[in-house]
């Protein structure tokens, strides 16, 4: 992601620290950008992000805001080491005398969204699904004259047993539903992020070859990835929405009816529900991302490991 030469062992340390980090700060506003994506129209819960988080607590305590969050937790470093080293991967063999065209650095941008979703279906599949349930048992609390009669009340599953009953009705390709939908989302997302960034960084340079400072790192971070955000926005919506995971998997043409029930159903406008939250959510995490990057944490930590002799 930044410019300067890093080692693989520094890669992985730097990607999931940031990973860790960014989640961290941002996981309450996600989750508040799950549940206004995924209220309908005729028993809406939350009026806005901040009513959305102050019901949260006062329906499930300060930690229900960080329901879904060991998941991600768990997954972002690896997610964000693949992120890191594939794009860095594919930019290196694209370049030609340390010089990349944007059609190339699209294609990197390409190839490292297509690697990341290795990691990224199980984890956002995982998130959603634990955050919804939040959702559905605060309505259940707050709005009970919109739960059917007769209706038992259940306890919220786990990671651990939604990951369980998974493998064992669908095997591994059970944690995989939803990777064509996911596809949809996370290459454009990359194919607009990585140039755009690369781009916005080069302007804060010191002199042609020198880096730019470590704000500007940020500043790069935080506005491609709050506009790339935005621009696939409406097939995180229509991920959010579907709840027939199997369709985008088995046959992603068949995911083109959501997009056509959801204009149908609530207009246009509903393309960009959470539109502003997704935005607030990616600029820092991709901020922090750049930041730690910059400051080089991984070979920070790796200079205090014994050496071999040669």
């Amino acid at each position: 992601m930044a410019d300067k030469q890093i080692s693989l062992p520094a890669k992985l340390i730097n990607g999931g620290i940031a990973g860790l980090i960014g989640v961290t700060c941002v996981f309450p506003i996600d989750l508040a950008k799950t549940r206004l994506q995924n209220q309908q129209n005729g028993s809406r819960l939350y009026t806005s992000m901040s009513d959305c988080l102050i019901k949260t607590i006062r329906s499930e305590g300060y930690f229900g805001m960080y329901r879904g969050a060991a998941v991600n937790l768990t997954l972002v470093t690896p997610e964000k080491a693949i992120k890191l080293a594939a794009n860095d991967f594919f930019r290196h063999h694209f370049s030609k005398d340390g010089k990349i065209t944007l059609f190339k650095e699209m294609l990197a941008g390409c190839g490292a969204g297509t690697c990341q979703v290795i990691v990224t279906t199980p984890m956002e599949m995982l998130k959603i699904q634990l955050q919804d349930a939040g959702r559905i048992a605060a309505q259940r609390k707050l709005m009970p004259e919109t739960v059917a009669a007769g209706t038992v009340e259940t306890k919220s599953p786990t990671a651990m047993q939604i990951t369980r009953q998974l493998l064992r009705e669908k095997g591994i390709a059970g944690l995989y539903k939803g990777l064509g939908a996911t596809l949809l989302r996370d290459v454009p997302f990359s194919i607009i992020y990585f140039p755009l960034f690369a781009n916005l960084n080069n302007f804060g340079k010191r002199g042609a070859e020198g880096p730019a400072p470590f704000y500007v790192s940020f500043i790069s971070g935080c506005v491609a990835g709050s506009t790339a955000a935005v621009a696939v926005n409406p097939v995180d919506v229509t991920r959010h929405v579907c709840r027939c995971w199997m369709c985008f998997w088995v046959n992603p043409m068949f995911s083109c009816l959501f997009p056509r029930k959801i204009m149908r159903n609530e207009g246009p406008s509903a393309f960009l529900k959470g539109a502003y939250c997704r935005a607030l959510v990616i600029a820092p995490l991709f901020g922090i991302a750049q930041v730690v990057y910059f400051l080089g944490v991984g070979e920070f930590i790796l200079s205090f490991l014994p050496k071999k002799d040669k």
